[in-house]
């Protein structure tokens, strides 16, 4: 009777998470039009507690997703405009001299912009990469060091992304070690006939959308643990595993495809991914454990920025994502 109630509630918990995502999701509905693998992408990275990179080209509705994202789930919202002359200490913060009431100078620490809870890193690859690179310790802790003194950032904490593609001028790659801290990276396609009928519409009317505050950091923390809780059997940990190794080159579970185009292979960080993504897709479909289906659908997002690949397909115009394809029909579900 006790593990009969203990599944029951395993259950309830599940359902109440999906509605309560369905409803942040039909909040922002109000604002983005189409796009649901985007928004879908964006709020699977906040419940698993990772960041989300965007690119497409301007225009698309990155910025007015993340401000609704702000307002829908009630979180402190800070915008940052990528420039080559962008430096370090305009993110972060710096020490300033200041005097107090008794004539007495000293430095004190005045916060940048990234103390936020969902912080909008406009244009991203348009800052040099030392620029870029000042985010790196914020993304995996959470936390500023200055001046040898350490801040903690407050909780929920989500860095959200955007991108021009790589081929434009004016722009610099993102350095790996730091694509390797985003949770997902979602490309941003044009709108269908229909959405964009729909954009027009809105966009040129006097009347604006009403947005009401759906959920708060809290909630949100309250669903992160409760997705880590989320079942992953050892046969689907093990599949996931595969595809992960899959994606090194010359490696015991490595495809073709992978040993013909790429140089580099995704690091630990990306089966992790795949695991907190997984979960959250498998309470989404009602359920509290994790299967193989759940592990394909994330599969892409959670590794197109992990795959470094080498000149052979730069040359023959093969993308990452046409490689992840190849692993995903290659790797078997059950291992040797």
């Amino acid at each position: 009777m006790q593990m009969s109630n203990t599944v029951d509630s395993m259950q309830a918990e599940a359902e109440e998470f999906g509605q309560r995502y369905n409803a942040v999701r039909e909040m922002i509905g109000r604002v983005i039009v189409g796009h649901d693998d985007i928004v879908h992408g964006v709020l699977t990275a906040i419940f698993c507690g990772g960041h989300c990179l965007l690119e497409g080209v301007p225009g698309l509705g990155k910025t007015m997703l993340v401000r609704t994202l702000s307002d829908v789930m009630d979180l402190n919202y800070s915008r940052i405009q990528f420039t080559p002359d962008l430096m370090p200490a305009d993110i972060l913060g710096t020490n300033m001299i200041v005097e107090d009431e008794n004539g007495r100078r000293g430095f004190e620490f005045q916060q940048g912009p990234v103390f936020t809870q969902i912080l909008l890193a406009d244009e991203i690859n348009r800052a040099t990469p030392k620029t870029q690179s000042a985010m790196l310790e914020t993304m995996q802790e959470g936390t500023v060091t200055a001046g040898g003194t350490r801040f903690v950032l407050d909780k929920p904490f989500f860095v959200l992304a955007t991108q021009n593609p790589i081929e434009q001028e004016g722009t610099y790659p993102l350095p790996e070690a730091q694509l390797d801290r985003f949770l997902f990276k979602l490309v941003v396609g044009y709108s269908s006939r229909e959405d964009l009928n729909l954009i027009v519409e809105r966009t040129t009317q006097e009347h604006q959308a009403d947005l009401e505050r759906v959920m708060d950091g809290e909630e949100i923390q309250k669903w992160q643990q409760m997705v880590r809780k989320v079942i992953l059997a050892p046969h689907v940990r093990d599949y996931l595993v595969r595809l992960n190794l899959g994606t090194h080159p010359d490696g015991p579970h490595s495809v073709a495809a992978t040993n013909n185009y790429v140089r580099w292979g995704a690091s630990p960080r990306g089966a992790q991914t795949l695991a907190l993504a997984s979960k959250v897709r498998a309470l989404l479909e009602g359920r509290y454990n994790v299967s193989f289906e759940d592990v394909r659908r994330v599969f892409l997002p959670a590794m197109r920025h992990r795959v470094l690949l080498n000149f052979e397909a730069q040359a023959e115009g093969i993308e990452a994502d046409q490689i992840l394809l190849d692993i995903l029909e290659n790797v078997p579900e059950k291992g040797e």
